[in-house]
């Protein structure tokens, strides 16, 4: 009976490690889609729109950043997968990217394909 709780237990803990790490690859590999070109700062105008666009493109990458860093460190800070919260600051991101004139190329349209 103990044995058969043991196992259990590692059994559940090794699933949760490797679905984890899953996430934590998947999220890495979005965060490297975090690239937004054709941005010419000297050539934009410097309104507050184009300064809360600029914001935004900094803080959604470094959110994203911090939050894989945290899992890393076995915290966990949301309800949802890794995966996901990290997705909604690439769509942030890209958001921010298009307001600013920027464009990103055919394969980042789609990073997770």
């Amino acid at each position: 009976m103990k044995i058969s709780i043991l196992l259990s237990i590692i059994f559940i803990l090794t699933g949760c490690v490797i679905g984890t790490s899953s996430e934590i690859k998947t999220a890495e590999k979005l965060l490297k889609q975090f690239k937004c070109s054709n941005i010419e700062t000297t050539q934009l105008s410097h309104s507050s729109m184009t300064s809360y666009h600029e914001h935004s493109l900094a803080v959604s990458k470094e959110k994203a950043t911090s939050y894989i860093e945290s899992y890393k460190s076995g915290n966990e800070l949301f309800k949802i997968p890794l995966d996901e919260v990290v997705q909604q600051q690439y769509d942030v991101y890209k958001s921010a990217c298009e307001s600013l004139g920027g464009v990103q190329s055919q394969s980042e349209t789609n990073p997770l394909n």
